[in-house]
């Protein structure tokens, strides 16, 4: 049996695609929902998301969908897996009980399994984790009230999580506090050389702007 694997390119989607192939778990796809050139959840180019799943071995299906369209975009895409054999789909919440819900009733719906490999995990832990499994995490945007623009362009470490405690923002970003590219890590061929270009602000959030090393500007 093989499973495909909700895929942002962020911490909690490698982490939870790691915690799943070592529980056993044969990850045959990734899953990545995009708008208009970039990633849906946390604006990177599609390029470097690409170029990111290339690095893991396993082949991903870039979906493009607005947030009013997703749930009927995320059916359109699991079905034809569902037909070459996938189970499930794996995917990184820890504690938000209502995308939890929601996960569990739309792969219902769709005849499939909902994996949640952190689920339940305290947000300290599941970094604990994702540090010690050597995952290399840059943070790409973050809230501008809660998060300083120091920190977009960084990586995650104990320093930034010792920030967020000071601070009273949550560990793990659940409700978006945070997103993060992971360009490392034992789901990797090898690292992925991105480049920081510089840092923008828009919409309340600090944006990293990213491309890949010797690309040329093409992302």
């Amino acid at each position: 049996m093989s499973y495909a694997a909700s895929w942002s390119g962020g911490k909690d989607s490698c982490l939870a695609c790691y915690e799943a192939a070592r529980s056993g778990l044969r990850i045959s796809h990734l899953i990545n929902f995009v708008y208009e050139g970039r990633v849906r959840s946390h604006g990177v180019g599609v390029g470097i998301v690409r170029l990111q799943a290339e690095l893991t071995g396993i082949p991903i299906v870039q979906v493009e969908t607005s947030w009013e369209d997703y749930e009927e975009n995320f059916k359109r895409a699991v079905c034809p897996l569902v037909l070459r054999g996938v189970k499930g789909v794996v995917f990184g919440d820890i504690y938000l009980d209502n995308h939890k819900k929601w996960v569990e009733r739309v792969c219902g719906e769709l005849g499939v399994e909902a994996v949640e490999p952190l689920w339940g995990l305290k947000p300290e832990e599941a970094i604990s984790r994702l540090l010690a499994a050597g995952f290399e995490a840059v943070i790409v945007s973050a809230q501008s009230e809660l998060v300083g623009e120091e920190w977009a362009g960084r990586v995650v470490s104990w320093d930034f999580i010792d920030y967020l405690k000071e601070r009273g923002v949550d560990l793990c970003g659940e409700n978006g506090e945070y997103h993060t590219l992971v360009v490392n890590g034992p789901i990797f061929k090898r690292r992925l050389e991105v480049k920081v270009e510089g840092v923008a602000r828009g919409g309340g959030r600090w944006v990293a702007v990213l491309d890949i090393a010797n690309s040329g500007g093409r992302t």
